[in-house]
């Protein structure tokens, strides 16, 4: 048994015997509002018992706590992500992932302005897919010249030459992901004929 379930096991028991102290009921008690036996109970509060999931359940609907609670699972870390916004080129993005490397999501925002910029392509190593959110986007890519509106959706290598911008003076707003060259937008979708 490793040394990290060994130290939950053996937590597992005090835990129980304080729920059940807590609740100021007895053994006898708690026994019949779960149907496991008194010494079962006793047996596993002292630790000579292993707990199984067959005998938490009933004891954490009777003490009206989650499985978590009584077998002390560390708490789940806060799964918000806290990027700092960038500001440049007449736009603000947002970092929507949080693990450096591999896939990475952004979220653009191009305020509405008076004068729109003229295109000018860039490349770089990678692979792009962005999807409108509001507004209607520019995109220049390679000879196309495309506006792309709310709900679509475009992917591109980003060794071609390829810019995006304003498609008129509203403002835009658009999700990307960007993936190191050879990783691509993977979309389950079910077969033809189904």
């Amino acid at each position: 048994m490793s040394d990290d379930l060994d130290a939950v096991l053996t937590g597992v028991g005090p835990r129980l015997r304080a729920l059940r102290q807590k609740s100021e009921m007895t053994l006898t008690s708690l026994s019949e509002a779960t149907g496991v036996s008194v010494s079962t109970l006793s047996r596993l509060e002292s630790g000579n018992r292993r707990p199984t999931l067959e005998l938490l359940l009933p004891l954490s609907r009777a003490y009206g706590v989650p499985l978590d609670e009584l077998v002390g699972a560390p708490a789940t870390a806060d799964p918000r992500i806290h990027g700092k916004p960038i500001v440049g080129n007449g736009m603000t993005i947002l970092p929507l992932s949080g693990q450096p490397g591999g896939l990475q999501a952004f979220k653009h925002i191009l305020p509405g302005e008076g004068e729109r910029r003229e295109p000018d392509p860039k490349t770089h190593e990678g692979y792009e897919w962005m999807y409108v959110i509001s507004g209607r986007l520019r995109l220049v890519l390679g000879e196309h010249d495309v506006v792309l509106k709310a709900g679509e959706a475009a992917e591109f290598d980003t060794r071609v030459p390829h810019w995006f911008g304003h498609a008129d003076d509203r403002p835009v707003e658009i999700l990307t992901l960007f993936g190191p060259q050879g990783e691509r937008m993977h979309v389950r979708a079910r077969p033809a004929g189904r």
